[in-house]
């Protein structure tokens, strides 16, 4: 059985072992940086470079990395041995304090956005001390930066920093508004919840779909799927239990907190969820997670499926970014208290972020945009595509009452009484939770909830920072010029509400009636992520991004033309499998299975047993329809492809305009081969097979 007292934490270089192996003044100062952000001093690096070494190799590592989050979407790392030569046939072990602060990747290999061109390879990889670093399969990994060789962010993480800086920048002058002497610093802080599938890998290895895209291109829906409901919270299949507890101690020994674990609504789906810290760390445990539950998944016999929409006509899978605001005396700004209508300080920062979710509401949505994450957004599973702020009952009548003048007459707590006498009443919530909120708040943090499964929430992190840093920087300018503070903060709550309210709604999401009501209320509605990407360059956007020193325009463009090339790759490489399974292994399967169709028809026909409305006669004549419309479409798509447009955005528009229709069209036709197909004919695994597999 796991010690977890003894393994939580056993691979990380974390604030225990520091402080063990360093001296008192290079600990305090290598702790002051972490805690509370401030510039490094470069004068320790040795000191700890040869901690972190020496601990290193006594726990088995034998090289080290810089890993990072580069705009690829996956985590990077060039292993450097420790090995040395040292003269007479002798080696030693060495890393340098230049090996630990500074590496160096080709630039030009990954994505730049027109930032580098193929002959400037060099970029940088920078320390990030504030996340610690961690022992992963023998490697020592320290997390890091990755820059151009001008500067330039070529990552997900150098944004996120700077974004923490920006908002600590801002909410520290607010603060200073209220009297808190006693903070140094505020950090956003996130958890977040992780939602995955698992599969048997012998099945998704016979699927090329799953193999080359990670989401089923083609498949007729299984006789049962999730009506039942009976998955959710179901017991633990004893194979996906085993899964689980090798998940756990692996997250366990990086000091990952994997605080609770589940079946989620649809068959083989299920969600792990991580514990509250810093954002840029949460983000690091967050991409370390999903590296885990793939490679421990493949240990079981068992293949994970990040994908956000890896099934259709069941639900697919988000990753819930639930984010809020702490000092550095542990104070949760997002915590209203008991009274809340009378914390004046909650009040402003609540207020700051329903302003800056509203004046944003297309960065919000770009935050998150991705090809998997179209199939989601908006589906009665996910949170539509239209940004909104759900606040609750309570806090939607308080802010009702400020905005129009009124005094809030409070609620009383009240006892939910089971009726039955052996259990006890219990405090019930002053509201309800609401599932088809985008950006929901749920106590003390909001829970963002459209970001897709297998994304890094480093980007959404980034957004939300920058634009509430905004926020708070325009509100502290007007405060800080205020005569009378209080009447000052008073008015500017209640005049930010009144003009930003339409962004506030309580709810279904998923009711027809709220996209009305929406474009009514003049909130935006980008359904896909060409549509949304269209605005990321729009003048206020720029503004808030370079204004902060979160991204220089330069940086801006260049990711503007990286998710849009990432977009139009995925789906091309969608449609290329699709055409490709359908020539080789669908088309040529269920011709096999006509013939032996035509083949009993004719025997009918020697014996004048033919008959119209036989089995055999129907279903030739359906397989002849569709593999025409079959045909037709792959013909159709073929030519498109030919004459696609030249820039990003219009390649962008023309896959989801003219391809995905097309691709939908293939699918509807080839699902209904499949559902007529002898199985022995049918050249892959159907859902049947995936979804409901054995222990």
């Amino acid at each position: 059985m796991t010690d977890i007292m003894k393994t939580f934490g056993s691979k990380v270089f974390n604030d225990e072992v520091m402080k063990a192996r360093l001296s008192k003044s290079t600990y305090k100062e290598l702790n002051k940086t972490i805690k509370q952000g401030t510039y490094l001093n470069k004068d320790i690096a040795e000191e700890v470079a040869n901690a972190m070494k020496d601990w290193a190799v006594e726990n088995g590592a034998t090289h080290f990395t810089h890993w990072f989050h580069p705009l690829s979407g996956a985590t990077a790392e060039k292993h450097e041995s420790f090995v040395s030569t040292a003269g007479g046939g002798k080696i030693t072990l060495e890393f340098s304090p230049s090996n630990l602060v500074k590496g160096e990747a080709d630039a030009s290999s990954f994505p730049s956005g027109g930032l580098r061109d193929t002959f400037e390879a060099r970029g940088y990889t920078a320390w990030d001390p504030t996340s610690y670093a961690f022992i992963k399969d023998g490697v020592l990994c320290i997390p890091t930066v990755f820059v151009s060789y001008s500067g330039e962010a070529l990552d997900h993480k150098a944004p996120l920093l700077r974004s923490m800086e920006a908002l600590n920048k801002e909410a520290m002058r607010i603060l200073k508004l209220f009297g808190n002497k006693d903070v140094d610093h505020i950090k956003a802080t996130a958890g977040a919840e992780q939602e995955y599938f698992l599969i048997d890998k012998s099945l998704f290895e016979q699927r090329e779909d799953l193999r080359l895209t990670g989401r089923t291109l083609l498949g007729a829906p299984a006789p049962k799927g999730q009506e039942m409901n009976d998955h959710y919270y179901g017991s633990i299949r004893t194979k996906v239990q085993d899964f689980m507890k090798e998940v756990n101690e692996e997250l366990w020994a990086l000091g990952i907190q994997a605080k609770t674990e589940h079946n989620e609504v649809a068959p083989s789906q299920h969600e792990l969820a991580n514990n509250f810290l810093t954002v840029n760390v949460s983000a690091d445990q967050n991409n370390l997670t999903m590296e885990i539950l793939k490679k421990v998944a493949k240990r079981h016999g068992l293949e994970c499926l990040l994908h956000e929409k890896p099934f259709a006509g069941i639900n697919g899978s988000g990753k819930h970014n639930n984010w809020s605001l702490k000092t550095d005396t542990g104070v949760n700004l997002l915590d209203p208290g008991d009274t809340p209508e009378q914390n004046a300080q909650f009040l402003l920062f609540l207020t700051a972020i329903i302003k800056a979710i509203d004046e944003y509401q297309d960065l919000v949505r770009i935050s998150i945009s991705s090809a998997g994450n179209d199939h989601r957004l908006g589906a009665s599973e996910a949170p539509p595509a239209i940004v909104s702020v759900f606040v609750g009952d309570e806090l939607g009548e308080i802010l009702s009452s400020i905005e129009k003048g009124k005094d809030y007459a409070g609620r009383k707590k009240e006892a939910l009484q089971i009726g039955v006498h052996t259990i006890p009443a219990f405090p019930k919530d002053n509201t309800d939770r609401n599932r088809t909120s985008p950006f929901a708040f749920t106590g003390n943090k909001f829970e963002f909830r459209m970001p897709g499964s297998s994304a890094s929430i480093a980007t959404p992190n980034t957004i939300l920072n920058t634009i509430v840093a905004e926020e708070l920087k325009k509100f502290a300018d007007e405060l800080e010029k205020a005569e009378d503070f209080n009447s000052a903060l008073h008015d500017l709550i209640r005049k930010t509400l009144k003009k930003h309210k339409r962004i506030i709604f309580n709810g279904n999401g998923y009711d027809e009636s709220w996209i009305k009501e929406a474009k009514k209320r003049g909130l935006s509605n980008y359904p896909s992520t060409p549509v949304a990407l269209s605005h990321y360059l729009d003048k206020k956007n720029v503004k808030v991004f370079t204004e902060n020193n979160v991204l220089s325009k330069s940086e801006l463009i260049s990711r503007h033309e990286i998710y849009l090339e990432k977009y139009y790759k995925t789906i091309h490489i969608e449609v290329s499998t699709l055409i490709d399974m359908l020539k080789k292994d669908i088309l040529p399967g269920i011709t096999s299975f006509e013939l032996m169709l035509k083949k009993s028809l004719d025997e009918d026909d020697d014996l004048n047993l033919f008959d119209e409305n036989s089995y055999e006669y129907k279903t030739v004549k359906l397989i002849k329809k569709n593999k025409k419309a079959i045909c037709k479409d792959i013909a159709k798509i073929e030519t498109l492809l030919k004459e696609r447009p030249l820039s990003a955005q219009e390649i962008a528009d023309f896959y989801h305009d003219k391809i995905i229709p097309l691709m939908e069209e293939l699918r509807e036709n080839t699902d209904e081969l499949e559902k007529v197909c002898e199985r022995i004919y049918w050249p892959m695994p159907s859902y049947s097979d995936l979804l409901f597999g054995k222990d």
